[in-house]
Formats: C-alpha cells, structure tokens, sequence
C-alpha cells in the first residue's frame, strides 16, 4: 500500500510467534516466511483433469499450497499427473492406509497429511517416514477433535485442550524418535474455544509450525464469520505459520477468505484491499452492486493496493484520503475519483466501474515498475 502504510502504525504490529522453518516443496512455511494460505480440492482426486482444472483456479485466487485427498491407488497413481501440472506443492492426505503414503511420496507430493499413530505397526510408520525422508515429503500432523483416540477420550471423558496437545504430542514424538522433524501441525476443532485454546497451548509446547484451521467451520457466511474468529484470535496473538479456511464452498473461496483474513491484520498483502460502506439512502449510486462488480473484475490484480468505494460525502473523503484510489458519490449521476488521497477528476455514473478498473490496473503497474527499478 502507498497511502496507508501500516508499518507506520506501531499499535498495529504483530509479534508472530517464533517456530522453526520447513520447506514444504518451494514453499516455506514457518520462521520469517509469509504466512501461507491453503486450500483443499474436492474433485475426484482419480480425475486428474477434473482436479487439475481445480488446482488452476485456486492458483489464479492465489493459493500457495493445495491438499488432494489420497483415499485409494486409483488416487495416489494419479497424484504424479497432478503434481507435475501444479504450479504450487501439493499435500497428499493420508488417513490409516500407510501404502497410500508411501505411493504419494514416491509420486511427488511435497507433504503428507498424516497422524503416525493412527496408521498401524510401528513398522509400517517407519516406512511412511522413511518414504516421506527419501522423497524430501514434508509431514503435516492433523488432530483433529472429531477423531481423538480412545484412550484420549477415555482419559478426559470429551474432546478439550489438553486431550488434542497431548495427541500431537505423541505424533510429534514418533516423529521425532525417527529423527524426522520437517513437520507442522494442526490441533483443528470445529469448536471456536476449543480451538483457540489447544493451539494456543500447543504454542507454548513446541517450536514447529503451525497449520491454524477450524474443521468444519460452515458455509460461505457462517464459515467465514467463525473461522475469522477462531483464527483471527490466534493470528493476532502471533500463532499461526499457514492457515486453511474450511467452507462448505468452493476451494477457491477458502483461498479468497483466507487472504482477506490476512489482509485485514496486515500480515499479507496480495490484491485490492476494499474499503466500502455499506450503502444508505444517502449514497450516489448502487453501492452494494458496484462492490460485488469491482470485487469480481479485480480478481487478477496481485498488487497490493488499497480502493474506497464510499456512496457520499460524509465518509467519502476521509477514507479516500487512505487509500491509493478513491470514489464518493455526488449529486446527479457525478462522482469524484480520489488518487493517492487527493481529489482528482469527475466521473459519470456510466462509467464507473470500468474508469476504476483502469485506473487500479494503472497503479498496479505502476507499482510493479517501480518495484522493478528498484530491485534493478
């Protein structure tokens, strides 16, 4: 951003938690490194094409890492077609059948989402780690508070925050026993307390990233609002290395949130940042619908950047004087344009939307450039 610099704010600053760094294929995830964002495709993983084509739309929403579930042979004979044809690493999800690990491993996969005690003896688990060892595979230890072991839940009588630290810790262990530490984890509940709480212990407890989710969090709406909640808690106080935001919609969907997610803690900053009102009987034109339209026609826009779209004056101005593009409706189907905060130019109602589309691609390059010539 150029006009709102959060870096000049120190009351916005987050002091992210400080774990050790893994490569998950070309992408690090941990330490320094950018939080990451994740998705998950919901294709036939045995479909390549269909699955692929998924993949494609989720890198055009930004996407960093991907996880194809790995249930069957069918699936992992086609995760090398899909692993070849990503442009981002893909994570083979595993559940009990080490076969299907070791198959993903050798197939390409950058990371397997897998709980070592949950796939059999302990030498089918050294297989798995051996595989994921040779094949440079990255492992991902997914709790989740839905699918507790026995013992555990024997012990604490229901799922709560020390029955999942104390199953990561014990997949944490077994890794470690076999001197295998390029892993992250998760302790994901579809409970926004009970999230918060087991990763917020966990965090003490180990250095090793940490994949923030809440598990079957709901549709677009109500998964948005909870998973902003639950991770939203846990990002300020600095947890939290890659996150999935899980939503009964599409996987490119996950991908948007979970930007917006970021974005509004200034902790990544890819694309338009909007900032609207939510329109009254004073605005100057269709507030709502000219959102949604600017949303959908910059989408391609990597750039961060800020836009104020504001229906009239009142509020008008003053955010415009905060964002790197600006409108505020006016009186008679004419409205003012804002650029880098400072009132610019008129424009008719008409031709609106695709006068600020021009001028964010403008600024975008623009920015690019100066980038360019800069690292030059």
């Amino acid at each position: 951003m150029t006009a709102d610099n959060p870096s000049l704010r120190p009351w916005r600053d987050i002091e992210r938690r400080q774990s050790r760094q893994i490569m998950v294929g070309d992408v690090a995830v941990g330490g320094d490194a950018p939080i990451t964002v994740q998705t998950m495709t919901n294709t036939l993983t045995s479909d390549a094409k269909a699955t692929i084509d998924q993949i494609r739309r989720c890198e055009d929403a930004g996407v960093d890492i991907i996880r194809v579930s790995c249930p069957d042979v069918e699936s992992t004979a086609a995760l090398k077609q899909i692993v070849r044809a990503s442009r981002v690493p893909i994570v083979a999800d595993i559940h009990f059948h080490y076969k299907r690990g070791i198959e993903a491993a050798e197939a390409g996969a950058a990371c397997l989402r897998i709980n070592p005690g949950n796939i059999g003896s302990a030498d089918r688990v050294k297989e798995v780690i051996d595989a994921a060892k040779s094949n440079g595979c990255a492992i991902r230890i997914g709790v989740n508070a839905g699918s507790l072991e026995k013992d555990l839940l024997e012990k604490y009588g229901e799922p709560c925050p020390e029955a999942l630290v104390e199953s990561a810790l014990d997949h944490i262990k077994i890794l470690q026993d076999h001197d295998f530490h390029e892993f992250k984890v998760a302790v994901k509940a579809s409970d926004v307390f009970l999230a918060v709480a087991a990763y917020s212990q966990l965090a003490d407890a180990v250095d090793c990233p940490l994949h923030l989710g809440i598990t079957e969090a709901g549709g677009l709406i109500g998964g948005t609002v909870k998973s902003s909640i639950g991770m939203g808690n846990l990002l300020w106080a600095g947890i939290g290395d890659t996150i999935r935001v899980s939503l009964s919609a599409e996987p490119e969907e996950e991908v948007r949130v979970g930007y917006e997610m970021l974005k509004s803690l200034g902790l990544r900053t890819r694309g338009v940042r909007v900032v609207s009102c939510p329109s009254c009987a004073r605005q100057g034109f269709d507030v709502i619908r000219t959102v949604q339209t600017l949303e959908e026609r910059l989408q391609h826009i990597r750039t961060p950047l800020s836009l104020s779209v504001l229906g009239c004056v009142v509020n008008g101005p003053g955010e415009a004087r905060e964002t790197d593009i600006g409108i505020t409706g006016g009186g008679k189907g004419k409205h003012m344009v804002y650029l880098s905060g400072v009132t610019d130019h008129h424009v008719e109602d008409g031709d609106m939307v695709d006068h600020i589309v021009k001028l964010v691609e403008a600024k975008a390059a623009e920015i690019e450039g100066a980038s360019l010539e800069t690292a030059d």
